[in-house]
């Protein structure tokens, strides 16, 4: 098993489990938007006995909110 530690951002000190240590970006649904979080160094803790891998992520950038009132507005000018 892997782990992902967070740092900075809105979930600033959370771990979370990791299913490949081999992402270069986290990318997470939060409110209505999304943040993503960009891997910041190499994998730790990778030998037998030594405890979980550890995968450091770093806080990047929040992406806009999601509208849905944008899609509902789209669709009522196709119709």
């Amino acid at each position: 098993m892997a782990i992902a530690r967070l740092n900075g951002g809105p979930l600033d000190g959370q771990v979370l489990p990791l299913e490949s240590t081999d992402l270069d970006r986290l990318i997470m649904p939060y409110s209505e938007g999304q943040l993503v979080y960009r891997r910041a160094g190499d994998a730790e803790n990778t030998g037998e006995g030594d405890g979980p891998t550890e995968v450091e992520f770093r806080y990047e950038e929040e992406l806009n909110d999601v509208d849905s009132m944008d899609d509902d507005q789209a669709r009522a000018r196709d119709r």
